[in-house]
């Protein structure tokens, strides 16, 4: 029988993995969207690591992956991987945290997911105490129809509950980004103008 302990470390799993100057965190695998553009439907990874998780990380594994860095040397570390992160937002609340009393500058990508994946909470309030400083929004598409095409969202409502992510990020004073991947439906240009009306900044990936 395989055994399922969790305290057993991690062997070959990629926690942590460097690129452009930053330290980028994978920390889960789940996610509340299911886009048919999405890199793990044709690959393990990027930049030569294997991202795929055998079980996710403990926050302790986290910090103790974490601590093996130097973390100085880093612009950002961000919140990314081959999962939506705020899948574990309790971990990402935590992480971000101890990675702010450490003068880190942390980022978080995300697909703007996460008041309907935590239900009663002010995700934005929580994000912004905890020390979070930016965020980047996958925006995706330049409507709900066309969004729910491309993403196919577990949730309904979830257009517009990341352009409310958005906005509440901006207005919390969270530097603020929201992208899409370029694709040839894609209105990028009316993207850009929705970004911009939300006071966001705007990059095609």
């Amino acid at each position: 029988m395989p055994d399922t302990d969790n305290s057993i470390p991690m062997l070959k799993d990629t926690i942590c993995y460097e690129a452009y100057g930053n330290l980028y965190l994978n920390i889960t695998n789940q996610c509340s969207a299911s886009c048919i553009f999405c890199i793990r439907d044709i690959c393990d990874g990027v930049y030569g690591y294997n991202l795929r998780l055998s079980r996710e990380p403990s926050e302790e594994e986290i910090i103790k992956e974490l601590e093996s860095h130097d973390l100085t040397k880093y612009h950002e570390i961000v919140f990314t991987g081959f999962g939506e992160p705020t899948c574990r937002f309790d971990t990402v609340l935590h992480i971000t945290s101890w990675l702010h009393k450490k003068g880190s500058h942390v980022r978080l990508d995300t697909n703007g997911h996460a008041a309907l994946m935590n239900p009663g909470r002010d995700v934005v309030t929580e994000l912004k105490e905890a020390g979070l400083d930016a965020v980047s929004v996958s925006l995706n598409a330049e409507s709900e129809e066309k969004y729910n095409q491309l993403c196919k969202p577990a949730f309904e409502g979830s257009y517009q509950a990341l352009l409310d992510f958005t906005k509440k990020a901006v207005d919390a004073g969270i530097k603020t980004r929201m992208t899409v991947v370029s694709q040839q439906d894609i209105d990028t240009n009316e993207c850009e103008i929705i970004a911009t009306e939300l006071g966001a900044s705007f990059r095609i990936r």
